[in-house]
């Protein structure tokens, strides 16, 4: 059998499964188009998809049944994958996570059909572009996830030496730096690599934030403000920037500074109990007593909320 297509079959048959899960009977009264369409699930059903695409394609979006439309937006999903037709799956997939986002069925599927068109087009662009950059990028990801970073880091330089300029590789190669810390030199290659991704793309917030950390780690307070301000400018919604910030101008003792980079944070992630303690040590400092305490409430209250749902997501683990 060929590789993926046992995926592929399991994923056809669980779809159907689904789309039968509900009733599929008909009021006597609905109307000449909505039996068609249970006509055209039925078909999908029965792998009859030439005949079933065309009408759930004009006749889905009509319907107000949610579940008439569930059914049928995953006959679409069935028949997509049965054809090996991406921009029919995908797009029909989109429509029921858009319409059914907290259906365990439908993002169980969502993450199996986008993985088995991942697989698919990375076994296309190994096939027809063996030599490619974006193959040998392939190449080391796949080494990054099984923790090779030695020979991730290989094809990464070989990369470089054939496209010098080409955005991203010099910060995958500081993160596979870091993946080593028995290497005498990690930090530093990592730092190195990190400041030469920012020369071919001075945007990369990623590669800023990471100096910042470096430097924070190290307690080089001044670089790592510049640096994990640098991150949040470019990007002004990277919420750990901005937190990073912050924290590193209270070690700085630059509590005036880090308070509206906190007040900013605390809008952003109000549920983090980090942004308001660290907000709570800033108003403090500044001889703010009671906005201190209020934030200290509200970091204990959020810690206190945190662990109860953890605690209740593992007594519901089975054991």
């Amino acid at each position: 059998m060929l590789k993926g297509t046992r995926p592929l079959l399991l994923l056809i048959v669980c779809v159907a499964t689904t789309a039968a899960a509900f009733p599929q009977t008909t009021p006597k009264s609905a109307s000449a188009g909505a039996a068609e369409l249970e006509r055209a699930i039925e078909q999908a059903n029965k792998s009859q998809c030439d005949e079933a695409l065309p009408v759930l394609k004009k006749l889905t979006p009509r319907t107000a049944d949610k579940q008439v439309r569930y059914r049928a937006l995953m006959a679409t999903v069935r028949c997509g994958m049965g054809k090996k037709d991406d921009q029919i799956t995908v797009n029909a997939m989109l429509e029921l996570k858009r319409d059914f986002p907290n259906d365990a069925q439908v993002l169980y599927m969502t993450s199996q059909i986008f993985l088995e068109i991942a697989e698919r087009a990375s076994q296309e662009l190994a096939s027809s572009f063996p030599t490619s950059y974006q193959a040998r990028e392939l190449q080391a990801e796949t080494f990054e996830s099984q923790e090779k970073w030695k020979e991730a880091a290989a094809v990464y330089r070989k990369i470089l030496e054939d496209t010098p300029n080409l955005r991203g590789i010099h910060y995958r190669l500081a993160r596979a730096a870091l993946s080593q810390p028995d290497l005498p030199t990690s930090v530093e290659d990592a730092k190195r690599e990190f400041a030469e991704e920012l020369k071919i793309d001075p945007y990369n917030a990623a590669a800023e934030f990471w100096l910042g950390e470096l430097a924070r780690r190290e307690g080089q307070w001044d670089d790592a403000i510049l640096h994990f301000g640098a991150s949040a400018k470019i990007n002004p919604n990277f919420g750990d920037a901005v937190l990073s910030l912050a924290t590193a101008m209270n070690s700085a003792g630059k509590y005036e500074d880090a308070i509206p980079q906190l007040e900013r944070y605390i809008k952003m992630a109000p549920e983090d109990p980090a942004g308001h303690y660290q907000l709570a040590i800033a108003y403090a400092r500044t001889n703010r007593k009671e906005d201190s305490q209020r934030e200290l409430t509200l970091q204990r209250e959020l810690t206190e909320k945190r662990q109860a749902a953890e605690n209740a997501r593992g007594d519901r683990t089975p054991h």
